[in-house]
């Protein structure tokens, strides 16, 4: 261990103490957190227009010493704390939009608009870290630095951080300036209450949505002699897709393609004119996945020509690999077990294949994510109901985890030398 290392390791181990001290902070906010997160819940919105959830979080942020700025092109917030003395700029990040279900938990708080729900827990990141703002304004004495709070509307496949970006959040004109390292925190239902999970490099996957329309000719169901079905060429094209994965993709840098939408025809005694087929590609690497995007064009291209079909291959570019900065991720996890105690820290073990556009942040800045644990304390985490399940419930007493959690990252990345 390296000199700096040494000293890193017992300044941290000094201030122990008071990082755990944030859990009992936290703890005092929670009602505040838990009120912040029931409005949201009640009131879900899906994209990048969340005027009722901006709102609401200019409302709870109102009375704290936070330079705010909102999105021109989206329903962003950007907050900046300034510590008392001079110092790096790190950025925490809360997403904030809902996704497209109907909500079926029940809960006394639901959701009173039909057809959207947060099944995803972005109340509970975007209460948490408003409930931080608070803490670390408190505490702004301490602090040699400035802290930007990111609250992220359009996560769900609306690329909002992405368009956060093109805004200027983390140009030389941002209103924090440049961030030296950035974090945020995801909470599931698939893991128990106040349990922090991370890892080096990639934590999450790429994801490109396939199309594919596969051109015949159409003609009588009774006489497929006199026509040209893209029926058959669309089945052996789904297989060989598959196969090309298994074939053509390292074990070791693993990739998903599922063919998960199939249309053709309109009865049964028609041979139509087209197929298509929709479906997800997912990667753990920028490499890999430009080869399987490749390979897929290649695939679908060769197999159509071999029933005599044309076909039409449109790649709809989704979100990048999302990769963890190793040191990055190792202070989160070191602070987790400063603020929660060693016992609530575990390693995580394989990547999510889901993806997640902090990516476009961890493209630019060095940082983590870190998943929590949220599920209900009288559930089995491995048969809770998922996230993006409308039953999904998650344990709002993790968001004390989640509040200290933020406020420990800012404060050991902004602590005075």
């Amino acid at each position: 261990m390296s000199a700096p290392e040494r000293r890193t390791g017992s300044r941290r181990a000094a201030h122990r103490a008071p990082e755990r001290a944030l859990l009992a902070e936290a703890r005092g906010l929670q009602p505040r957190t838990v009120a912040l997160r029931r409005v949201l819940h009640r009131h879900p919105e899906i994209g990048l227009s969340l005027p009722v959830t901006q709102a609401a979080v200019l409302a709870d942020l109102r009375d704290l010493p936070l330079e705010i700025t909102t999105g021109r092109g989206c329903s962003s917030v950007v907050a900046v704390l300034r510590g008392a003395r001079s110092g790096p700029t790190v950025l925490v990040r809360a997403d904030m939009d809902a996704l497209p279900l109907t909500e079926e938990t029940g809960l006394a708080f639901a959701s009173e608009d039909d057809g959207a729900m947060h099944a995803c827990g972005h109340d509970l990141h975007t209460a948490m870290l408003a409930s931080s703002a608070r803490l670390l304004a408190g505490r702004r004495e301490r602090l040699a630095g400035t802290v930007v709070f990111m609250f992220q509307p359009g996560e769900e496949a609306h690329h909002g951080a992405r368009t956060m970006i093109e805004e200027g959040l983390l140009g030389d004109a941002s209103p924090g300036g440049v961030p030296e390292s950035a974090m945020a925190l995801h909470v599931t239902s698939r893991l128990s209450p106040g349990t922090l999970q991370t890892r080096p490099e990639s934590i999450m996957a790429s994801s490109d949505d396939l199309h594919v329309r596969v051109v015949g000719s159409g003609g009588h169901a009774s006489a497929p002699h006199d026509a040209l079905d893209p029926v058959p060429a669309a089945a052996a094209m789904v297989g060989a897709l598959h196969t090309m994965i298994t074939r053509r993709v390292s074990a070791f840098d693993p990739a998903v393609l599922t063919i998960a939408h199939i249309t053709a025809g309109t009865t049964t005694n028609v041979i139509p004119e087209s197929a298509l087929l929709e479906g997800t590609v997912r990667t753990l690497s920028e490499e890999t996945r430009a080869r399987v995007l490749a390979e897929v064009e290649q695939v679908c291209r060769g197999v159509a020509a071999a029933y005599g079909c044309a076909c039409e291959v449109e790649i709809e570019a989704g979100y990048p690999v999302t990769v963890n900065d190793p040191e990055v991720a190792e202070r989160v996890a070191d602070v987790g077990r400063s603020v929660l105690g060693s016992r609530f820290v575990e390693p995580m073990p394989d990547p999510i294949m889901g993806s997640e556009d902090f990516s476009y942040v961890l493209g630019r800045v060095p940082g983590a994510l870190a998943f929590l644990g949220a599920c209900p304390p009288d559930v089995d985490p491995a048969e809770a109901p998922p996230n993006h399940s409308n039953r999904v419930v998650f344990d709002e007493d993790a968001m004390v985890a989640g509040v200290a959690l933020y406020s420990g990252y800012v404060m050991d990345a902004l602590r005075p030398g």
